[in-house]
């Protein structure tokens, strides 16, 4: 199977090109490739790649993620979240190929408690969510096979994240703040890609199955905890490591201003996910842990 990847230079397109390559041949393009176009300002340019490289197997890693910035550039970001998937999948249905893309926690409003399904109706908070949700709908309307995944959180040991910046601040500081009111799963992208080639695999058996999908780390959290548990590993996995930091106090989302709102209940549920797949989703805990001992 020829496998088209869109956003390779991103933490999870960095991992998908490790776990797509047992299924097939994988042509990985970020937006500044010169052999194809993979540049989402570009939609028609990326249409053409598509059609000139035929693959069976599209995968969308790409997209507008600086989730501020989006507030004060929509229309960029309206391009690179829903336009150019809708163009991804318009020419995935001329070849009858399959679409996988990812969207985001923040097509949800983040009221309440209990985790959101698939079957619950977004409402964005910003530009960002808005976008993701946009980019969902033109997929589901073109009528190309795909599978869409909605996570939240995500990190990798490659590139910047949470964890990196809470390790830099606690070297830096005595005392830091942190939300303690958005609670989700922090997602890493080596996960989201296994599960990624796991159910590509089960759909070339079982095309029934494609759709939409909730795909988080097992477990809850709030940014609070994770960072005083990412300071805690730190320092069990290396007792010489320089923590400045000997307090870690929760504050709430209104400390810390931003362009953006951010949903405040990111709980995803994710059973329809493992049962359809045959998957067990292990805790947040357990990547995190992974990660900060590869990046430590």
């Amino acid at each position: 199977m020829n496998i088209l990847l869109f956003g390779r230079n991103g933490q999870l397109g960095w991992e998908l090109q490790r776990s797509l390559a047992p299924l097939g041949r994988v042509a990985a393009l970020s937006h500044d490739s010169t052999d194809y176009c993979g540049d989402f300002a570009r939609p028609d340019a990326v249409a053409a790649t598509v059609r000139a490289l035929r693959p069976g197997l599209i995968v969308n890693a790409a997209a507008h993620t600086a989730v501020d910035l989006a507030e004060s550039e929509p229309e960029r970001a309206r391009l690179l979240n829903a336009t150019a998937p809708g163009v991804l999948a318009k020419e995935a249905a001329r070849l009858g190929a399959w679409l996988v893309h990812y969207s985001s926690d923040y097509v949800f409003d983040g009221s309440g408690t209990r985790p959101w399904l698939e079957a619950d109706a977004p409402a964005p908070l910003c530009v960002y969510g808005a976008t993701k949700w946009e980019g969902e709908q033109l997929i589901q309307q073109s009528g190309c096979r795909h599978l869409i995944l909605r996570t939240s959180w995500v990190y990798g040991a490659r590139g910047g994240n949470f964890a990196r910046t809470m390790l830099r601040l606690a070297r830096e500081r005595e005392r830091l703040t942190v939300i303690d009111d958005q609670w989700g799963a922090p997602t890493g992208a080596e996960l989201l890609a296994d599960v990624t080639a796991h159910a590509v695999r089960h759909l070339q058996t079982h095309p029934e199955h494609g759709g939409l999908y909730h795909c988080v780390a097992g477990g809850e959290t709030n940014w609070f905890s994770y960072a005083k548990y990412v300071i805690s590993q730190a320092r069990q996995a290396q007792p010489a490591i320089q923590i400045k930091a000997n307090e870690v106090a929760p504050v709430p989302t209104s400390a810390y201003p931003t362009p953006a709102r951010r949903p405040s209940n990111s709980r995803l549920d994710t059973a329809k996910l493992r049962t359809t797949f045959g998957l067990t989703l292990p805790p947040w805990e357990q990547g995190v842990a992974r990660m900060l001992a590869e990046i430590l």
